[in-house]
């Protein structure tokens, strides 16, 4: 297995829809930066958030039963993410995993210098969808997000055969998820 480099990701955008929409080139201008790079791709974050409010209901984080009410939906150009707390977003990049593929996604170094954190994910071979993203603000101050710009980078490796069973075989249960997918057991 291997990391693979921009030509590759082209290839795989191009001829399976890996990515959609996909970005050629790196922007950069102005921008927190998007796009395929070297050995990656930069993705970008909807203007689609549900940010962790304060919590008026005692409730508990139970990612076996979490309580929508600690959620505030948000849709904008700038999502603010209160001081030590935690949004989900989407991508704006639909995804396709061939069955040879594993990706393994980092936050980008320009949140991370601001200690805003975006959660290592994977998307498993046949996995296909849009990406709940979950982002931490770990500083005492409340934090920009900004809708439509790069928040993380997605690395690809592919292994030398298909695996044996992949997502889609098993019917995972964030298969094809459309927006932002609270947690499932």
């Amino acid at each position: 297995m291997g990391l693979k480099p921009d030509h590759w990701i082209r290839k795989m955008a191009k001829e399976h829809g890996m990515i959609e929409p996909f970005e050629e080139r790196q922007v950069s201008s102005g921008v927190i930066s998007y796009g395929l790079s070297s050995y990656g791709y930069d993705i970008r974050v909807a203007d689609e958030f549900k940010i962790f409010i304060p919590n008026p209901y005692n409730t508990v984080v139970d990612p076996k039963h979490l309580d929508e009410r600690s959620l505030l939906p948000f849709k904008g150009e700038v999502c603010i993410v209160p001081p030590n707390s935690f949004a989900l977003a989407r991508t704006v990049e639909y995804f396709r995993i061939p069955p040879t593929v594993l990706t393994v996604t980092v936050g980008k170094s320009t949140y991370a210098r601001c200690g805003i954190i975006t959660n290592v994910t994977p998307f498993e071979p046949g996995w296909e969808g849009f990406v709940t993203l979950e982002i931490s603000n770990t500083t005492p101050l409340p934090a920009k997000i900004y809708a439509f710009e790069g928040i993380a980078q997605v690395l690809f490796f592919e292994a030398d055969e298909p695996c044996e069973v992949s997502y889609a075989d098993r019917a995972g249960k964030y298969q094809k998820q459309q927006g932002i997918v609270l947690p499932k057991v």
